[in-house]
């Protein structure tokens, strides 16, 4: 075999493993926010994989330890070997001991990195410790490097903005309307797509509608049918507090928490009535978008660093205008509505222009049921 050959076999088996990681990581799915998801795995000597790990849960061992810990359990020794993982080693002390001390004391002589953790305390540590330590660190690049990053853009928004990732989920007519005039839109997309959207409530940390949304769907807004470590938090943006006090969201806080966005103009009666009930009620100044970023403070100061927006055109709109839409996931059914009163996705004031129009960066179409999905990442941080 040629130099070049057996670099590229090297390389194929480097992006394996790391591909295992990242698959280990997603297993962190609605159980480690506001940490990241991430994953390790330990190749031994001979090549075999002698250790598998991943972040279960928040304030639980972290991936490395994980997967050294797996090692010995499986009678392997992790000395010499090299660990895939999906996101630099932690070095300071948290909930868990640093991860740098389990790799330098298991003497693992490797380590393969996918991605950087842009907070503060760690950017950059990790690995500088681990080659202060004699372990040989070595970064991902291309296809797995970018797939690490994508894997954790709510963390990577949270670390770096202190606001939550904004995912925009609709369902659309082909003509592009999500309700008729009157606000009709049960059933728009079909089963397998309103199956998926239970499963999105139960990986990201809320889920936020407009008050007239709240008011006339009466949703629970809760994961259901699906496996869910926890529960969404509720976000109601309601400007006057006016959220019915026997509503099936403010009847149902104690299971699960509602946090209601009033402005300043909210009546004391109101927002004391909610928080009896047990709502939280954040008041955040300004009107439209200066709002939504206000909201967005406030909410990732709560540990909320994702989440699912599925109020109406009047909400989306505002967040758009604020440019905080990140993700756009729509299901686009196949009917055809019509009328110049449907409604359509967004409302706000948009763009004069199509040159000023927002572009984006990616769209990944994929079949749901007799729905299409169109995946469309507006930003990545």
């Amino acid at each position: 075999m040629d130099q070049n050959a057996a670099t590229d076999q090297r390389d194929a088996s480097s992006s394996k493993r790391m591909q295992r990681a990242l698959e280990l990581a997603a297993r962190g799915r609605g159980s480690v926010s506001p940490n990241p998801l991430v994953g390790a795995v330990i190749v031994g000597a001979s090549g075999d994989v002698i250790g598998e790990g991943w972040h279960a849960r928040v304030g639980e061992r972290h991936a490395e330890v994980a997967a050294i810990d797996d090692a010995r359990d499986r009678g392997a020794d992790p000395a010499g070997s090299t660990m895939y993982v999906t996101l630099e080693p932690c070095a300071h002390e948290g909930r868990q001991p640093p991860c740098t001390d389990a790799i330098l004391a298991a003497g693992i002589g490797r380590v393969v990195i996918a991605s950087e953790d842009p907070t503060e305390k760690a950017s950059g540590r990790g690995p500088g410790i681990l080659r202060d330590g004699g372990v040989e660190v070595v970064w991902s690049e291309g296809a797995d490097a970018a797939a690490a990053r994508l894997l954790n853009q709510a963390f990577r928004k949270h670390s770096r903005t202190g606001r939550p990732l904004v995912v925009l989920k609709s369902a659309l007519t082909l003509d592009g309307r999500t309700a008729t005039g009157s606000g009709e839109s049960k059933w728009i997309s079909g089963d397998a797509s309103r199956e998926l959207v239970h499963r999105w409530r139960a990986d990201l940390d809320a889920v936020a509608v407009g008050v007239n949304t709240a008011v006339a769907d009466d949703a629970l807004l809760t994961a259901r049918g699906v496996a869910a470590a926890r529960q969404p938090s509720r976000v109601v943006f309601d400007s006057s507090a006016r959220l019915p006090l026997d509503g099936r969201l403010v009847s149902t806080a104690t299971e699960a928490p509602v946090i209601v966005i009033a402005g300043a103009e909210a009546p004391g009666t109101r927002v004391d009535a909610l928080t009896n009930a047990g709502v939280e009620v954040v008041v955040c100044p300004g009107e439209g978008a200066d709002r939504i970023g206000s909201a967005l403070d406030e909410l990732g100061r709560r540990g909320i660093a994702s989440l699912l927006l599925e109020g109406g055109a009047t909400l989306a709109g505002s967040f758009r205008d604020a440019g905080e839409l990140d993700e756009l996931r729509l299901f686009y059914a196949p009917v055809v509505l019509g009328g110049a009163d449907a409604r359509p996705l967004l409302g706000g004031l948009g763009s004069p222009r199509i040159d000023g129009a927002d572009r984006a960066l990616n769209v990944d179409w994929r079949p749901s049921g007799d729905d299409m999905l169109a995946l469309a990442r507006m930003r990545e941080w």
